[in-house]
């Protein structure tokens, strides 16, 4: 059965999360005057995305919220720090985020590949997401770069969906919402397991965006993209 629709996951696939989130935290710990309290920046961020993870699977597990977690992830950074922060109220918590927060956005930008690939899969696809997120957070990062408008009504997001990526629910809602069956449906994002792995177990086609080129095995059922360059022609294969 041809593929008639694609989902993509946003974050270090389309959207270039992991630049954005380097340049927020170093320019807000130069700001804060707490860069030099590392070794240098590669060790800074290497800390803020220990916290972050932790802090963010949390919120996958439904422990926190989409804000509660960037509450938390301000106050085990800063407690890595020497900083008493177990009484740090929500509202300070939240200036901190802030100002990390619009460094980051300043530095926000789509991949170089994402916008003219989506441009040419749209007039023959459906397209959409399927994301570990806040569907508000992602529908104002995908308008800020200008992808907004290839996805029409298809945003599936953990925070509003229920559960996660690599449960197999989220992928299938994401095929409920184009209107199509998973086997009809390609779904591409750069993390193996919880992408391409989670979306061949659900049965859709799964893709693999291996933008390091890692030249890692993957499991049958799973194609390897080095960029989103290569996709048009692996869906017409």
């Amino acid at each position: 059965m041809p593929i008639r629709g694609v989902l993509f996951d946003v974050d270090d696939t389309l959207f270039d999360y992991s630049g954005s989130e380097e340049a927020g935290i170093l320019a807000h710990l130069r700001d804060q005057g707490l860069l030099d309290r590392f070794p240098g920046p590669g060790a800074a961020l290497v800390l803020w995305r220990a916290v972050m993870e932790a802090q963010y699977a949390r919120f996958l597990a439904g422990e926190l919220t989409f804000t509660g977690q960037q509450h938390e992830r301000v106050r085990h950074f800063l407690a890595h720090l020497g900083q008493d922060t177990a009484g740090l109220p929500d509202h300070e918590a939240a200036a901190w985020f802030a100002g990390y927060a619009a460094h980051r956005d300043a530095a926000w930008a789509a991949f170089p590949d994402a916008g003219p690939v989506l441009a040419r899969l749209a007039p023959g696809y459906r397209l959409g997401i399927v994301s570990n997120s806040s569907a508000d957070h992602q529908r104002r990062k995908l308008g800020a770069v200008g992808l907004l408008p290839y996805f029409g009504d298809t945003l599936v997001c953990s925070d509003q969906h229920g559960e996660a990526k690599p449960a197999p629910g989220i992928f299938l809602a994401g095929c409920a919402g184009l209107g199509l069956a998973p086997r009809e449906v390609a779904y591409v994002g750069d993390k193996y397991a919880l992408d391409a792995v989670g979306a061949r177990d659900a049965g859709l086609r799964a893709y693999w965006l291996d933008r390091a080129r890692s030249g890692a095995p993957v499991a049958d059922g799973v194609r390897v993209l080095h960029a989103l360059d290569d996709l048009p022609a692996a869906l017409d294969g």
